[in-house]
């Protein structure tokens, strides 16, 4: 469906992406999962039938391809996980034919979504990464030997379907110690994936600090802004539940240092963890477009608008005399890591109510809340005796 705004933003993520780019007066066409709030909302003029990025490749890429080649102009592409920047970045060239987008050099995106080729190349770059090993977990097979003292972090090099079976929700494995390595190992062989082990920098998930940028064809930063995270659920190594926009400004400084050693253009994420001396480590580098964008572009900074506006020819969106702070949650997913953390329910509403952002929620936009979230949330707490007669 053509959108009366121009050319349609093709989002391969979720609603926040879809409000980031719906701030700027940008109507989206839709990827994501069959159950994505996103669909509901009143910027999405198209949703496209969900496909495994993962296991079907060629298919999506097939289908991405004929529905922008159906469009009157040729949409403007938004991968927003890791699976669909990776299948952007490995199949370009046939997407470029029907699509604008922008990505960081195809190499370099294979080095940063890979955890084990990303510590290579920080040491190549001299980048303050903590100490880390990379290791093999096949069934049978002993545990390694570590070089790196405990405690650690284990964590996927790609994180797969398979790790998600193993992990839940966690993004990463904490070990104190070699027996509680030994105990953990067998479950780890069983997944049969690829694994870093890095030492751990100490400290709450309050303590990571992140930098976003979209660095033009020019090498030029057309945009950035900091933030840090609140909360997470699971409470260790789990999804983003809150974070705040705000301004860091020794984090912006080294976020702009390491991104000019790596010679990165396009779209990033760099997320540091500041230790109790207060000195940054980088733990990762994602170049690809996130949930941090929404609160982003409401602070003033709207990284897929000015991608979009570079890709169209529009004028891009002014830049911010400074950085409001802006504070963003997802409510179902908070209230549990709340809860987790010992906060009482009356308290984290008055907090809620403070937020100026909420995914899924805005109040001239609330389908995808009321529809594509609480719906189905309350949904699954019917008895079942009740949702057969209904």
């Amino acid at each position: 469906m053509p959108s009366p705004n121009g050319q349609l933003a093709l989002v391969m993520g979720d609603v926040d992406m879809v409000r980031a780019l719906g701030v700027a007066g940008v109507d989206s066409a839709l990827f994501g999962f069959a159950d994505e709030a996103g669909r509901y909302s009143r910027h999405v003029r198209a949703a496209l039938p969900w496909i495994d990025p993962w296991e079907h490749h060629e298919e999506l890429v097939a289908a991405l391809l004929a529905f922008a080649r159906a469009q009157p102009e040729p949409p403007v592409l938004f991968p927003q996980t890791d699976a669909t920047v990776l299948l952007a970045s490995r199949s370009r060239e046939r997407l470029s034919q029907a699509l604008g987008l922008v990505l960081a050099d195809h190499e370099l995106i294979e080095q940063l979504m890979d955890k084990g080729r990303f510590q290579l190349l920080a040491a190549e770059h001299d980048l303050p990464v903590p100490p880390a090993q990379r290791l093999r977990a096949s069934p049978g097979l002993p545990p390694p030997v570590l070089e790196v003292p405990f405690p650690i972090v284990v964590k996927p090099i790609v994180r797969t379907p398979g790790w998600t079976g193993l992990a839940g929700s966690s993004k990463a494995f904490h070990v104190l110690d070699g027996e509680g390595f030994a105990a953990l190992w067998p479950r780890l062989g069983d997944v049969g994936t690829e694994l870093l082990a890095q030492e751990l920098v100490r400290g709450p998930e309050s303590s990571i600090e992140s930098y976003h940028a979209y660095v033009d064809a020019s090498g030029a930063v057309a945009g950035e802004f900091t933030g840090r995270k609140i909360r997470t659920f699971p409470l260790d190594y789990g999804h983003s539940s809150a974070v705040e926009v705000t301004a860091l400004a020794d984090v912006a400084e080294l976020g702009r240092e390491v991104l000019a050693r790596l010679g990165l253009k396009g779209v990033a994420k760099l997320d540091f963890k500041r230790d109790d001396r207060g000195r940054l480590h980088l733990l990762e580098i994602n170049p690809r477009f996130n949930l941090w964008h929404y609160p982003g572009a409401l602070a003033g900074v709207n990284l897929p608008a000015l991608v979009y506006a570079d890709l169209t020819g529009r004028e891009r969106p002014p830049a911010p005399a400074s950085l409001r702070t802006v504070r963003w949650c997802d409510p179902l997913l908070d209230l549990r890591a709340a809860r987790a953390a010992g906060i009482a329910p009356l308290a984290w509403l008055r907090w809620v109510r403070r937020c100026e952002a909420l995914c899924g929620l805005a109040w001239r936009d609330p389908m995808p809340f009321f529809r594509g979230r609480l719906g189905p949330a309350l949904w699954r707490r019917v008895p079942r005796y009740r949702r057969a007669v209904s």
